[in-house]
Order: C-alpha cells, then sequence, then structure tokens
C-alpha cells in the first residue's frame, strides 16, 4: 500500500478515539435509554418491516444496544444473522433464535463477543440478507461510515459487491455520532440509512 493510501488513517484513528472516548462515558442506563429508542425508531424502516432476512451484529459496551432490536425482528419471524469472528478478521454467520442462543468467545485479548452458538453458515450468508446492520463509530453527510478499523465490515461489503447483492446498508449510532464529513478512502462505501434513537436519516 502506498504512502499516499495510507495518509488519511491517522485521520481516522483519532476520529476513532474521540468517539469512543465518548461512548466509553455513557452510563448503563444512557445505553439501555438508547437501545429502546434504537428499536423504536428501526421498526419504521419499511426495508426492515418487509425483510426476510436481516445480517446483524449483538453490540458490546458502550455501543449502541441492537439485543432489543434482534428481539423483535426474531419475533416476527424475520431470519436474523449474526457474525462469528474468525482468525484472520472475516466473518462467518450463524442463526439468531433468542439470547439463548449466544455464546462468549474471547478472541485473543479483546473483549467478549456474544457470537451464535449453533451451526455456521459460512461467510457468503450475508449474501442472502435483505438489509445488512453494520456498526460504526460515525456516519457523515454522504452516508459515509468510520468504523473500528479492523476491516471485517470492508469484507462484507465486498463479498455482497463481488456477487451483485444489494441489500440496504444500514449504520445504527447515537445522534451525535453523525457528522458532516469523515475522510474517506477508495474501498469505503456508503451506507443507505442512518438509525438513532431520536430518528431515521436517509442518504442518496
Amino acid at each position: 500500500m502506498s504512502h499516499l493510501e495510507d495518509e488519511p488513517e491517522p485521520d481516522k484513528r483519532t476520529l476513532r478515539r474521540g468517539f469512543l472516548a465518548a461512548r466509553n462515558a455513557l452510563t448503563t442506563d444512557d445505553v439501555r435509554t438508547a437501545a429502546l429508542a434504537l428499536a423504536e425508531r428501526a421498526g419504521e424502516l419499511p426495508e426492515l418491516a418487509h425483510a426476510r432476512t436481516v445480517a446483524a451484529y449483538v453490540s458490546v459496551g458502550g455501543e449502541p444496544g441492537t439485543l432489543t432490536l434482534l428481539d423483535a425482528l426474531h419475533a416476527r419471524g424475520v431470519r436474523v444473522l449474526l457474525p462469528a469472528l474468525l482468525p484472520d478478521n472475516d466473518l462467518d454467520w450463524g442463526a439468531y433464535a433468542g439470547e439463548g442462543s449466544l455464546a462468549p468467545v474471547r478472541h485473543g485479548g479483546r473483549t467478549a463477543l456474544l457470537e451464535p452458538a449453533g451451526e455456521r453458515l459460512g461467510p457468503d450468508a450475508v449474501t442472502d440478507a435483505d438489509v445488512v446492520l453494520l456498526p460504526g463509530l460515525a456516519v457523515d453527510a454522504g452516508g459515509m461510515r468510520l468504523g473500528r478499523g479492523g476491516g471485517s465490515y470492508d469484507r462484507v461489503l465486498a463479498r455482497l459487491a463481488a456477487v451483485g447483492a444489494r441489500p440496504s446498508l444500514v449504520v445504527l449510532l447515537y445522534d451525535g455520532e453523525v457528522v458532516d464529513r469523515l475522510p474517506a478512502e477508495a474501498h469505503d462505501r456508503p451506507v443507505h440509512a442512518v438509525v438513532t434513537p431520536s430518528g431515521v436519516r436517509r442518504f442518496a
């Protein structure tokens, strides 16, 4: 990779530190209240209302909470796929069948992730999704998402593009994480919408 391609990374690292610090300052009540509002707002999305399969994720720590939303989708009969992190940072997938279907998995020294305990469906299972809910730290006015920097979801988006799959891409964030502009690189792909506790914003 050239020096020019590397240039945006320090900016992204600085931004990540700032957004993570703000999340770390949230109380348990802040996170719980936001999760309930987030599930309600997400329920207003026609894409989710009509989806048969949704690829999502289980929030950890100060991330915008997803379990309330996952349970609501599952209760409606939606097939919910959740990721399992592979050693190379790619993602395998398994089906969600309620909180009892999750198991904590620690990858190296990282925080334990809640992953589906059942059958693994393979990395390509995500290509069946009508909607992909993406984690992130921020999104800008053009729909460009700032991730955590691990590259797992860059691989997911590349896999979708490679087979011509066109699910709705939705990022779940707190209200203060929608900003005017974020640094972007050639491989970054915009999302279609962001859901925050106060509402939904769509991008062209």
